[in-house]
């Protein structure tokens, strides 16, 4: 029996970019095309095989521990991107401003899909979710300089909406417009999850 299922929910990609300094705000640059290497997008600030583990880890490593970077992509829906911007109160907010690297449209609940599911691309490059990405106060700065008065209502409106965080798994290019399909692990959700959340 196959480990992952090919869903029937294809996204398209509607914004490529990567963020290129560490200086201020965290601001991507978009691009038309990137290439996925096993250790990311080169020269983006997220790019590596490993990387120091951060304060969201501070559970399971000290913080600085060497682990394998699982953090290559940000990736965001565009109708959960439009719900932010609702939520803040401005018509549109840019991926730019909260230094993502792909935004999908047509991929439903995109920021809740299960841990090992696979995004792949029409040109077989595959990214494998890791994690729901949590919102963070980051960003506010460069988003109050682009909205002022809103930069501070980002991560309320960004809560459970703020896309996954990916890893590549198959080296390939993306590029604007291309297809992406879901695949996720074939299996049932796992029976004690509620209960180790609450426990």
């Amino acid at each position: 029996m196959a480990v992952l299922k090919p869903t029937n929910h294809v996204g398209t990609i509607t914004w490529l970019g990567g963020m290129h300094s560490k200086e201020g705000p965290p601001i991507s640059d978009p691009v038309a095309e990137l290439f996925a290497g096993f250790a990311g997008v080169a020269g983006e600030v997220h790019a590596g095989l490993t990387v120091p583990s951060c304060s969201r880890m501070t559970g399971q490593y000290p913080e600085g521990t060497q682990i394998a970077n699982t953090r290559q992509f940000s990736v965001l829906s565009a109708e959960e991107l439009a719900q932010i911007a609702a939520g803040m109160g401005i018509d549109a907010l840019s991926a730019a401003l909260i230094g993502a690297t792909m935004v999908l449209s047509g991929i439903p609940d995109l920021s809740h899909l299960p841990p090992g599911s696979r995004l792949q691309g029409s040109s077989g490059a595959t990214l494998v979710v890791n994690l729901h990405n949590q919102p963070c106060t980051v960003p506010a700065r460069g988003i109050e300089n682009a909205h002022p008065g809103h930069g501070a209502r980002f991560k309320p409106a960004a809560m459970g909406k703020r896309g996954i965080v990916a890893w590549v798994e198959r080296e390939g290019w993306f590029r604007l417009g291309d297809a992406v399909r879901l695949h996720i692990p074939n299996q049932r959700p796992w029976a004690h999850l509620a209960e180790a959340l609450n426990g």
